[in-house]
């Protein structure tokens, strides 16, 4: 179907952070997939715990026993809480799937009448009805009114409208992303967080951290909310889970998670073998390979050489997820100019480009995409 653009190149073969098209042409990956290949293409580790697993068993459905799934659990778990928390996983396909589980979750813990989900402007949480209900950009409502019922919208990084809206009787959960990806790279004030968790503890609501795109290691961190110390109610993620492999998990705290029933939510294919095998795999090279310290000391030096060139206006985000605001020129036209110079970014905001390139980068690498993408900028800017 028509629901995406006529695709300028067509890739066939990958390796690390290079690509390959059908020509044979290469090209640096600085998109990672939209965050989601945090290892690099084809990583062996990974390759050969699939095609194992594709040698053994490959699904069963959540009716019987999954041990891959319930070490995964455990290693998320401890990811997660730091050894100072514990709670429960749904495993799914996407992110979108993760944040619905998340959304139906904060309804039965809830007490009885509380059922809104307060969301802030600039967000993304995803494509299906529910989640594109509560992403909080009404122009992606506007072809698919009505929306469904029970979600509200206040400024991101505005800890007073958060509290008004949450001291509405009907309010059961705060979603809030620890970094803004699609609204532009976007990093709220220190003591956002915080103050998010303190205010849902005080009103006795959830808080839900969507760290989708900025989970595990993307940031300098597992997860972007550990940046404040805080500990979420609710969890969601995906993308970078299975390097590549569709796999989306919904993480809860023990005391949230027991509201859920046999009978309340299921997917079929959630937490299969295969998918586990990928997870396990990718969860075990990251912590290897310290991905955390390697999207610190990377994302600095990828940070410091675009503030440098000309036409930037600024550089937001965390670790290894950037966003580069141009002063004089439309993002889509230097992302145009890069994918012609053989470096792959994406625009996510009129005068923002997004860089996810992988952990693993190595500084030649990035020093070649910093060349790049100042090539790109200055053709894109008409000095080229």
């Amino acid at each position: 179907m028509r629901t995406y653009a006529d695709p300028p190149v067509a890739f066939v073969r990958g390796k690390g952070s290079e690509l390959f098209d059908s020509e044979g042409r290469r090209y640096l990956d600085f998109v990672s997939g939209i965050a989601v290949t945090s290892l690099g293409h084809a990583h062996p580790d990974v390759v050969a715990a699939l095609t194992s697993q594709a040698e053994t068993l490959w699904h069963v459905s959540n009716l019987f026993g999954n041990e891959l799934a319930t070490g995964v659990a455990a290693t998320l778990n401890r990811l997660i809480g730091g050894g100072k928390a514990r709670g429960n996983v749904f495993f799914c396909n996407s992110g979108a799937e993760a944040n619905e589980c998340a959304f139906k979750l904060a309804r039965r813990a809830g007490a009885p009448g509380r059922y809104v989900v307060v969301g802030t402007t600039g967000s993304f949480h995803g494509r299906t009805l529910a989640t594109l209900a509560a992403t909080g950009q009404p122009e992606k409502h506007a072809r698919f009114v009505p929306m469904p019922e029970g979600f509200a919208h206040v400024p991101y990084d505005d800890l007073d409208a958060a509290a008004d809206a949450l001291a509405d009787p009907a309010a059961a959960a705060f979603v809030v992303e620890a970094v803004q990806g699609e609204g532009g790279v976007r990093v709220p004030s220190g003591g956002y967080l915080a103050g998010l968790r303190q205010i849902c503890d005080e009103l006795g609501v959830l808080l839900i951290c969507d760290e989708v795109q900025t989970g595990l290691g993307r940031t300098g961190a597992w997860f972007a909310f550990q940046h404040e110390g805080v500990l979420p109610d609710v969890v969601t993620m995906a993308k970078a889970l299975g390097n590549g492999l569709p796999v989306g998990a919904c993480w809860a705290n023990e005391e949230t998670a027991a509201a859920f029933e046999p009978g309340d939510h299921a997917t079929t294919f959630g937490g299969q073998p295969l998918a586990m095998a990928a997870v396990a795999s990718t969860l075990a090279v990251m912590e290897r390979e310290d991905v955390c310290e390697r999207a610190r000391r990377a994302g600095e030096r990828l940070r410091n050489g675009l503030a440098d060139l000309p036409g930037v206006a600024e550089v937001r985000g965390l670790g290894l997820l950037l966003g580069v605001q141009l002063s004089d020129v439309a993002a889509k036209d230097v992302v145009a100019a890069a994918l012609g110079a053989g470096l792959l970014l994406n625009a996510v905001q009129a005068d923002t480009v997004r860089l996810a390139p992988s952990l693993l980068i190595t500084d030649a690498l990035l020093d070649e995409a910093l060349d790049l993408f100042a090539q790109a900028l200055g053709s894109a800017r008409g000095c080229g």
